[in-house]
């Protein structure tokens, strides 16, 4: 009998980073989709070079947005380092979204008829790690009664198969509205700033794992920040924006 070997070796990075790990301040900031790593064993899915710069593989902006954004809070953050096109870390598994076949019309040829058992690989590999740290952060803060408010952070595409985005920003919630509206409220103050409710994406339990399982089963305050990538697409932008989402959050503690 012969067993399949591990699906990243020593030359492969670790599934997630973590930006200052001891931040005092409540917020936990997640980034699923901040790096477009692939496996040595996968080579490149059989995606060219070009696309994988693109947003089908990963949220341009958002690694270095939370980077600033953990600094300029003393927050934690932790970012997930592979693409999301060898596993979507905010997509439950089993899912047909978790590991896609094609996206925005591009394929992805490298997940075309995948074994349930290779998909439990890339799982294990880096899906369960990713989370099982955001969970291990999370029970810490609750069992030393510190308090935890979540913050799942993404960037989306100014023009989506042809549509063109008019928001800035956009701001997610599901069930418990109470940290989305209070951010909506003061990012709409901003003269002509465009801030989506809930769009240009909405959480649901069916397009999301993060929120509805690491915020909405815990009962803590939640949102998920949608910011428009090439607004944040080099330093400056980041800059700007993580200063600006600071603003936001700081200003809406003292409700919270």
């Amino acid at each position: 009998m012969t067993t399949q070997p591990p699906l990243l070796d020593p030359a492969d990075p670790p599934a997630y980073r973590l930006c200052n790990p001891e931040g005092r301040a409540p917020w936990v900031i997640t980034a699923d989709h901040a790096g477009r790593a692939i496996p040595g064993a996968l080579r490149t899915l059989g995606v060219s070079a070009a696309d994988l710069d693109r947003h089908i593989a990963w949220d341009i902006g958002i690694a270095g947005l939370a980077e600033r954004l953990a600094v300029r809070l003393d927050a934690f953050a932790i970012l997930l380092q592979y693409s999301r096109l060898v596993i979507d870390c905010n997509r439950t598994p089993g899912t047909p979204q978790s590991i896609a076949i094609e996206s925005e019309r591009t394929p992805v040829p490298g997940n075309v008829g995948i074994s349930a058992a290779a998909a439990a690989d890339r799982a294990s590999a880096i899906f369960h790690p990713y989370h099982d740290r955001i969970r291990a952060e999370l029970d810490a803060r609750a069992a030393a009664g510190r308090p935890a408010i979540l913050v799942a952070l993404h960037s989306f595409t100014p023009v989506f198969l042809g549509v063109a985005r008019a928001w800035h920003c956009g701001v997610l919630y599901q069930r418990d509205p109470r940290l989305g509206h209070l951010l909506l409220e003061r990012a709409r103050r901003e003269p002509g700033l465009v801030v989506g409710d809930n769009q240009p994406y909405a959480v649901s339990d069916a397009t999301d794992y993060g929120i509805p399982v690491h915020g909405e089963r815990r009962g803590i305050a939640h949102v998920e920040l949608e910011i428009r990538q090439d607004l944040i697409a080099d330093a400056a932008g980041q800059d700007a924006w993580a200063e600006r989402i600071a603003g936001w959050l700081e200003d809406a503690l003292p409700a919270l």
